[in-house]
């Protein structure tokens, strides 16, 4: 299974590999519940890859509206959990979004799905994991931008149990 997934990011990810887009380094609290219930909370730290390649364009022409680009990622907290991940984001300009004119805030929504190691973390019940995001992020002079985002990861009852995990995380994205 681990190597038809190495295999998939492989052939996926070979054109947009040159591509422009933005490396994405992340730094979170992983099992995070509001009402107190964590039992593994632990640091996250998180590395994505998002080209800026378009995979499809959803929607009319004239709106040019949800164009899906593909990223991957790793994610590794600090008691050894692991997940390695591929899947789509799209962007959206909130001013442009609201207002009509451009802004330097962004909501960048993603889905993805990778294979999970939980270390001597919390078990999520399954090597196949989703994980699902919505971040907003701000665009600095320099280009690059600082966002805030948060995660749901799930098996989607894939397993015997399904028990997810929360993680909100601050990042610093660099264009190339």
């Amino acid at each position: 299974m681990f190597r038809i997934f190495i295999l998939f990011l492989l052939v996926s990810f070979t054109n947009t590999a040159f591509t422009k887009g933005f490396n994405v380094f992340g730094l979170g609290v992983y099992d995070l519940k509001f009402d107190g219930s964590e039992k593994n909370q632990a640091t996250d730290f998180r590395y994505e890859y998002r080209s800026d390649e378009t995979l499809f364009d959803i929607g009319p022409k004239e709106d040019n509206f949800f164009f899906l680009k593909p990223f991957f990622g790793f994610e590794y907290t600090n008691d050894s959990a692991s997940y390695i991940l591929t899947g789509i984001y799209f962007e959206d300009n909130l001013g442009e979004l609201f207002e009509g004119n451009k802004s330097k805030l962004f909501f960048t929504p993603s889905f993805g799905a990778g294979i999970y190691n939980d270390g001597s973390g919390k078990k999520l019940g399954n090597d196949l994991q989703f994980r699902t995001s919505f971040e907003i992020s701000y665009e600095l002079k320099n280009k690059n931008r600082i966002g805030l985002s948060f995660s749901h990861i799930s098996n989607a009852n894939l397993g015997d149990k399904n028990p997810g995990v929360e993680i909100l995380s601050f990042s610093y994205q660099i264009p190339f």
